[in-house]
């Protein structure tokens, strides 16, 4: 029998609750340091009542990264997919996921990075492998863009990743009350890549 509308609504913001809540405990106590007791404290939920919601921890971890990239496709490869020029499609690409980290999302991209050893099996497969999809699409994207002739040759898997570390690692500085919005770390970020590279003017000095 299918629940009311209403009902299934308030079952759905329980369960991100709770994948919220826990992704929150596991980035401050790091993944064996977090016990599922902790979890249901932190819901306010017994621990029979969190095991309603998941089967195990490791469901549980697995929950919140398949939510973490859920939010992550929402968020910012929806907003450029569509996107023709390359290049705008990489800048767009690279301010959406700067958002998406300095804007109260980056417990679940810490979560994706740190623990994704601690899976094991299908559930390790199926997360790396959309994982995978991300840095293919910043590959071709970069590809395409040196095919176009929009930017200097470069090796797009190296183009990639250097995308990809200057993106991810801003969770580990990043202050939303510090000296730095979030705006000027996107602006400085995407200039200081993309202006290097840039192809340069015809008739410059070698």
């Amino acid at each position: 029998m299918t629940p009311p509308p209403g009902r299934q609504k308030n079952e759905d913001e329980r369960y991100r609750g709770i994948l919220e809540t826990a992704a929150r405990l596991i980035c401050e106590r790091g993944y064996e340091g977090t016990s599922m007791q902790d979890i249901a404290a932190a819901c306010r939920m017994t621990k029979a009542g969190l095991y309603h919601h998941v089967q195990s921890k490791e469901q549980l971890l697995l929950a919140i990264m398949t939510y973490g990239m859920d939010v992550f496709e929402e968020r910012v490869l929806s907003h450029v997919l569509d996107l023709a020029d390359p290049v705008e499609r990489l800048r767009r690409c690279m301010r959406l996921n700067i958002d998406l980290v300095t804007r109260g999302w980056s417990k679940e991209v810490t979560i994706i990075l740190h623990e994704h050893a601690t899976l094991h099996g299908e559930s390790r497969e199926y997360i790396d492998g959309r994982k995978k999809r991300y840095v293919r699409f910043l590959e071709d994207s970069f590809a395409e863009a040196v095919k176009l002739g929009r930017i200097r040759p470069v090796q797009p898997t190296v183009a990639a990743f250097a995308f990809l570390g200057m993106v991810l690692w801003i969770y580990k500085w990043f202050q939303p009350d510090g000296r730095l919005t979030d705006e000027q770390v996107a602006d400085g970020m995407i200039d200081l890549l993309f202006t290097g590279l840039e192809k340069p003017a015809h008739g410059a000095a070698s």
